[in-house]
C-alpha cells in the first residue's frame, strides 16, 4: 500500500501542515514494503534533513528484512529533477537469529564509527579499528501479568578513544554524549522518565562527573566535568514490549527500571576492563600499586632463601627458571587492580572480603576500607 500525504511548510499552525490523502493498493507489485509519498509546498530541505536523521537511527537497530530509501523529486516538469538518494549500506549483517541486544551493540558500534551513520565508511580520522571500543550492555525487565504484558528495557554503551588526527575530521566529538532512544523498534525522543533516571544515576562511582543535562526538543545530550577530549561516549536504550502486539493496557517503563539498565551495563562495562571506570577514591588507591608491585617483586628477587623465592614465584605462576622481574612485577600490579576493581564492583551493603590475589580462598579482613569521594574518567 502506498501513503500519500500533502504537506505544506509554509503554514504556521503545526496541526495544519499535513494532510493525509487517500491511499492506494499496490496490485501486482512485486516489493510488498510501506510506501509512503510526500507532496510538500515549500523548501523540502527542511523536511528532508529529519526524514535522513531518523533512517539513520533505524539502522542502529538492525532490524532484519528491513530496508529504508528515500528519493526527492524536486521541480515542476521532469528535466528540472533533481533527486536525492538515501540508501542502506550495510557493511555487515547479524544472522536472523540473533538476539535485539545484539543487534542494537552492533548497530551502535556502527553508529559510533561512522559518525552517527553521516559517512559510509569507518572514520579512519578518529578510529584506527573496531577493537579499540569498550561496551557494556546491560537488560532490566518488568513483570507481566494478568492486566499488563511484560517490557524490556535494554541498554548498550560504547566508549572509544579517540585518534590525535581527530583534530582533522569536521564531524568529530564535543565530548558531549548523545543519548539514542528507542521505544518499540522506533527511535523516540527521549521521554521525561528517562531523563530523570539519567540525572539519578551515581555517575561518580564509575569516574565520571556530570556536569549538565541539555533537552533539546527530545534530542538529549550529556556533558561532563574534567572530561579528556579524545574520549567518546555513546548510550543507547531501548524499550520494547515482550507481546506485540496487544490489546492488553501497556506502561512505559518507570525510573527504577531504566536506571538498572544504565547501571547494569556500566557495571558490565566496568567488569570487562580492569582498571576502567574506577572511582576518585579507587584510582587513588591505584596510584599505589605500581610502587607496591615494584616492592613486593624487589623482595622476592632480593632474597637469598631459595625456597621462599620458588614459592613465591609458584604461587604467582611462575617457575624460578623462567621468571624475570618485570614480568612479575606486571603481574602482581594488574592483580592488585583486578582486585581493587572486584572491590568496588560489589555494592556496599552486600560488600564480602575481598578475595586473596594469588589463590582461591576468603580473607578475614577488608583490603581496603569504604569511602566515597568524587570520582572522573580514568582510562
Amino acid at each position: 500500500e502506498v501513503y500519500y500525504y500533502h504537506i505544506n511548510l509554509d503554514e504556521n499552525s503545526s496541526n495544519k501542515r499535513m494532510k493525509r490523502q487517500p491511499s492506494q493498493a499496490k496490485n501486482g507489485a512485486k516489493f510488498s514494503g510501506t510506501e509512503v509519498s510526500l507532496s510538500v509546498v515549500g523548501s523540502t530541505d527542511v523536511l528532508v534533513a529529519p526524514i535522513v536523521g531518523f533512517f539513520r537511527k533505524m539502522l542502529v537497530l538492525q532490524i532484519p528484512n528491513v530496508t529504508m530509501d528515500l528519493v526527492v523529486n524536486q521541480g515542476a516538469s521532469p528535466g528540472t529533477q533533481t533527486q536525492y538518494i538515501f540508501v542502506v549500506n550495510a557493511e555487515k549483517t547479524l544472522c536472523f537469529t540473533a538476539s535485539n541486544l545484539e543487534r542494537l551493540k552492533s548497530g551502535l558500534e556502527n553508529y559510533v564509527l561512522k559518525h552517527g551513520n553521516c559517512l559510509d565508511m569507518i572514520c579512519d580520522h578518529c578510529f584506527s579499528d573496531r577493537e579499540h571500543l569498550k561496551f557494556g550492555n546491560g537488560t532490566a525487565c518488568s513483570e507481566e501479568n494478568r492486566k499488563r504484558i511484560g517490557g524490556t528495557m535494554e541498554v548498550v554503551i560504547v566508549i572509544s578513544d579517540l585518534l590525535e588526527t581527530t583534530r582533522d575530521c569536521s564531524r568529530s566529538c564535543d565530548g558531549k554524549t548523545e543519548i539514542l532512544y528507542f521505544d518499540n523498534f522506533s527511535p523516540s525522543p527521549v521521554p521525561h522518565i528517562a531523563l530523570s533516571a539519567l540525572k539519578k544515576i551515581d555517575w561518580k562511582s564509575y569516574g565520571l562527573i556530570l556536569a549538565s543535562v541539555n533537552d533539546q526538543d527530545g534530542h538529549v545530550f550529556l556533558e561532563w566535568e574534567n572530561f579528556p577530549s579524545y574520549v567518546q561516549i555513546q548510550i543507547a536504550l531501548h524499550w520494547y514490549q515482550n507481546q506485540y502486539p496487544t490489546r492488553q493496557k501497556t506502561d512505559p517503563p518507570g525510573i527504577t527500571l531504566v536506571k538498572k539498565g544504565i547501571k547494569n551495563a556500566l557495571d558490565d562495562l566496568k567488569a570487562k576492563h580492569e582498571g576502567f571506570l574506577l572511582s576518585s577514591h579507587a584510582r587513588k588507591i591505584c596510584s599505589y600499586v605500581p610502587d607496591l608491585a615494584r616492592s613486593l617483586a624487589g623482595l622476592i628477587f632480593s632474597s637469598t632463601d631459595l625456597d621462599f623465592q620458588g614459592d613465591c614465584l609458584s604461587v604467582l605462576g611462575f617457575t624460578p627458571q623462567e621468571s624475570e622481574r618485570e614480568a612479575v612485577e606486571e603481574y602482581i600490579q594488574r592483580k592488585i587492580v583486578t582486585v581493587i576493581g572486584m572491590t568496588e564492583r560489589k555494592p556496599q551493603k552486600d560488600q564480602e572480603p575481598s578475595p586473596f590475589l594469588f589463590f582461591d580462598g576468603g580473607s578475614e579482613t577488608s583490603y581496603f576500607e569504604d569511602e566515597e569521594l568524587e570520582g572522573e574518567y580514568y582510562s
